[in-house]
């Protein structure tokens, strides 16, 4: 019996590190940053992605990192072009911000789909406060935008 308790405490406390594991990452383009199809300046340039634009982590090398778009397409990028400030991109036809986290609040501001939107809190309870590049604030549905 004793030996079944440690043995389920070991599988317990194994499996905590590993499900955080699994968390995804996204990073913002600090400055327009070249997208590569290789980890390598000698690689193919595929093209210039402009800065503020959100990019989930696949996988990060030392001075590398694979990203994937809000499209799925999947890229290198060197690491130094990336910033831990957060962003999304709008993903559905028009983002309609609330002045509150509410379906009834009033419209602090709309945004059309591809605009990227500095992220200024955390989500909660399906809703993103967020901030327009010209100064307006106001918080979105989660549904409506990728980089989460």
């Amino acid at each position: 019996m004793r030996t079944q308790l440690r043995c389920i405490a070991l599988a317990a406390a194994l499996a905590l590190p590993a499900a955080g594991a699994h968390a995804i990452e996204y990073r913002s383009v600090a400055e327009p940053a070249i997208l590569y199809d290789s980890p390598s300046d000698k690689g193919k340039r595929l093209f210039i992605i402009a800065p503020g634009t959100p990019l989930e982590v696949v996988v990060s090398l030392e001075k590398w990192t694979k990203v994937r778009d809000a499209g799925g397409s999947i890229n290198w990028i060197e690491r130094r072009t990336l910033s831990d400030k957060r962003t999304v991109m709008v993903t559905s036809a028009r983002a309609v911000a609330r002045q509150r986290p509410a379906a009834d609040a009033p419209v602090a501001f709309e945004s059309a789909k591809d605009v990227v939107l500095e992220v200024t809190g955390n989500a909660n309870e399906g809703w993103l406060p967020v901030r327009h590049k010209d100064g307006a604030s106001g918080f979105v549905r989660v549904t409506e935008v990728w980089g989460l």
